[in-house]
C-alpha cells in the first residue's frame, strides 16, 4: 500500500501541475486573443477617423461653422482692408506734393512744414483723433462745412476711419517719398529742362519714375499703419461694429470679451501677416532704391 501510494500521489501532483499550467495558458491565449481584438478594433476607427478628416477640414473651411474664420472676422478684415486702401489711395497724391515741395524748393517756412507734417507721429493718437472730432465734426470748421455743400459726413462713419488712419500714416509716406526724391540726380532734372521740358514734365517723367521704389515703399508703409491705427480711429469714429470696427478696435473688443480668445488669436495673427509682409516690401523697394542709385 505505501508502494502504491509512493506511485501515485507525486503522479497526481504532476498532472495537476499540469493542469493549473494549462489554464494558465490558455488565460494566457484569451488575455492574448482579447488584446488583438481590442488592437484590431482601434485600429479600425483610426482608419475610419483619418478617413473623415478630410471631409472635416473641408467642413472646417467653410464660412460660419466651428472654423478657423468666421463671417464676423471676414467681415472685419474686409472693412480694415477697405478703410487703408482708400486712407492710401487718397493721401498718395498729396503726399507726393508735400515731399516734392520738401525735397525741390527752398522757402520760408520749410521747417515748420517739416514739422507740422511728421507731428502726427510724436502726438498721442487720442489728441490726433480728437482734434479730427473737432475740425471734422458736424459742427466742426470742416465738418460742417462738408455736410453742407457735398453732404459728405466723416464723423463716426467709414470714411472718417479712413481719414483718421491716412492722417497717421501721411508722415511715414511722405518721408519715404521725399528721401528717395532727394536721390534723384538734380543734374537729369536739369538736363531734361534744357531740352525744353516744363518743370511738371520733368517731374512726371523723370523724377518721380526714378523715385518709384521710394514712392511704392512709403505707400505700403502707409497702409500697414492704417491697418493698425487704434487711437486716432476710436477717438475720431467710435467703435460702431460693421461701420468703424477695424481689426484693430476688433482685437481691442474681444480681449475684454470673456471667451473670444479664438477671435483674439485669429485677428493677431493676421494683422502680424500683414503688417510683417508690408515691412519686408518696404525693406525689399527700399534696397532696390539704393542699388538703383549706386
Amino acid at each position: 500500500m505505501n508502494r502504491f501510494l509512493h506511485i501515485i500521489v507525486p503522479r497526481c501532483r504532476t498532472f495537476r501541475c499540469w493542469r493549473t499550467s494549462a489554464s494558465r495558458s490558455q488565460r494566457a491565449r484569451g488575455g492574448l486573443v482579447d488584446a488583438l481584438r481590442g488592437w484590431a478594433a482601434s485600429a479600425g476607427s483610426s482608419s475610419s477617423a483619418l478617413r473623415a478628416s478630410p471631409a472635416a477640414q473641408i467642413r472646417g473651411l467653410r464660412i460660419g461653422d466651428n472654423l478657423p474664420v468666421s463671417s464676423s472676422d471676414l467681415a472685419i478684415v474686409l472693412l480694415s482692408l477697405k478703410v487703408a486702401l482708400v486712407a492710401t489711395v487718397v493721401s498718395l497724391p498729396v503726399a507726393i506734393a508735400v515731399a516734392l515741395l520738401l525735397a525741390r524748393v527752398r522757402f520760408w517756412g520749410r521747417s515748420l512744414l517739416n514739422a507740422l507734417v511728421h507731428l502726427p507721429l510724436v502726438l498721442p493718437p487720442v489728441v490726433t483723433g480728437y482734434l479730427l472730432l473737432v475740425l471734422f465734426g458736424r459742427e466742426g470748421a470742416i465738418g460742417a462745412v462738408l455736410e453742407r455743400t457735398l453732404g459728405l459726413v466723416v464723423a463716426f462713419r467709414w470714411t472718417g476711419a479712413a481719414l483718421a488712419a491716412g492722417v497717421m500714416g501721411f508722415p511715414l509716406m511722405v518721408r519715404a517719398i521725399r528721401l528717395a526724391i532727394e536721390h534723384v540726380d538734380p543734374h537729369l532734372e536739369d538736363a531734361a529742362a534744357s531740352l525744353g521740358a516744363s518743370r511738371a514734365w520733368t517731374i512726371a517723367t523723370v523724377t518721380l519714375p526714378l523715385a518709384l521704389p521710394g514712392v511704392l515703399a512709403g505707400a505700403i508703409l502707409a497702409f500697414a499703419k492704417s491697418l493698425g491705427e487704434f487711437g486716432a480711429t476710436i477717438t475720431f469714429v467710435s467703435n460702431i461694429p460693421g461701420e468703424t470696427r477695424t481689426l484693430a478696435l476688433a482685437i481691442y473688443t474681444f480681449i475684454q470679451t470673456p471667451g473670444s480668445e479664438p477671435h483674439v488669436w485669429r485677428l493677431v495673427a493676421l494683422s502680424m501677416a500683414v503688417s510683417f509682409g508690408a515691412v519686408l516690401v518696404s525693406e525689399a523697394l527700399a534696397r532696390r532704391m539704393e542699388s538703383t542709385r549706386r
